[in-house]
């Protein structure tokens, strides 16, 4: 049974990423919606869309019928894949296809290491979650202090921290099977490994990613 949920869970995710690298492609291709987006206030805009779905589904996708968990999670990885076009941009396509491939190959050790092991991450589960509220705060501190070393820290920190949640939520998905029902766990564990891995992708990318000239 694990497998046939970690199978669904795997699908969905990869889904979610492709939806939202093959958006943000094709928007930083497009001259006239990136004038939308990153003129004025459309790329807040989008933002605050893209926070609201996360706090939203987070909240509610074990409530929603499971093809309204899997609209709205496919909508948040379109937004996502907005504001993402910005990295296109910024970045080598050549450092971000190597990042990515970095990313995915931790993603693959972290999640084999939550569905082996026999140590019950929940209490580690709480520690990162205290880990990352601090990261988060620091992070807002330094909108202000703008500290380039203090960012290559907190990045590093925040790599740690989402390898260990990649961990502890493969567990999850573990504890939760035949509790919930099954395509929304499928839902909520794509959505949660997906936002582990985007994390992982954009802190590296922060430390490692060439920047265009």
């Amino acid at each position: 049974m694990n497998n046939k949920i970690f199978s669904k869970v795997f699908l969905w995710m990869f889904i979610g990423l492709l939806v939202t690298f093959l958006t943000g492609i094709y928007t930083s291709t497009n001259v006239d919606a990136l004038e939308v987006i990153f003129t004025k206030s459309g790329y807040w805009i989008l933002l605050i869309i893209e926070i609201g779905l996360a706090i939203f589904l987070a909240a509610r996708i074990h409530k929603m019928s499971p093809a309204t968990a899997k609209l709205c999670y496919l909508l948040y990885t379109f937004f996502t894949g907005l504001t993402f076009s910005s990295i296109f941009i910024a970045y080598e396509i050549e450092s971000i296809m190597l990042v990515f491939l970095v990313s995915a190959v931790l993603f693959l050790i972290f999640a084999l290491i939550g569905k082996v092991t026999k140590i019950d991450l929940t209490k580690v589960g709480t520690i990162l979650l205290m880990a990352l509220l601090g990261v988060i705060l620091c992070t807002i501190i330094n909108i202000f202090l703008q500290n380039s070393t203090f960012d290559m820290i907190l990045s590093g920190i925040s790599v740690l921290i989402f390898l260990g949640f990649i961990a502890y939520d493969i567990q999850k998905i573990k504890r939760l099977d035949g509790i919930l029902r099954e395509e929304n766990l499928a839902i909520i564990g794509a959505f949660e490994l997906y936002l582990d891995f985007i994390n992982i992708f954009l802190d590296l990318l922060n430390l490692f990613g060439n920047s265009k000239e």
